[in-house]
């Protein structure tokens, strides 16, 4: 099974590779998240070079199906979503992956 790479994870590595320490690390990442989570917010799109794009997306309204009544229609509202783009360098990890098993 996969592992997770969780945020105090990062952190971590990142203090351990640097002379950075683990609050000066974690202040640094959160800043990165906040930026792009703000930029995104403003409805711009997140460029990372080599590893992929962030872009918000607008989903039409749609009509589902209630699944306790199939025959009662529910109106799904349109609404806004972050697509995630992976880069080619990042894509042609990941394929090494496959390739490697």
């Amino acid at each position: 099974m996969a592992k997770t790479l969780t945020k105090r994870d990062l952190v971590n590595k990142i203090s351990a590779e640097t002379n950075f320490t683990q609050i000066e690390v974690f202040d640094i990442v959160q800043r990165a998240v906040d930026i792009i989570s703000s930029t995104l917010a403003e409805g711009d799109r997140v460029v990372i070079r080599n590893f992929g794009t962030f872009q918000v997306k607008e989903v039409k309204p749609k009509v589902g199906r209630n699944p306790k009544n199939p025959d009662q229609d529910v109106p799904i509202p349109a609404r806004s979503v972050v697509k995630f783009k992976v880069g080619k360098e990042l894509k042609d990890q990941v394929a090494k992956l496959t390739a490697s098993k």
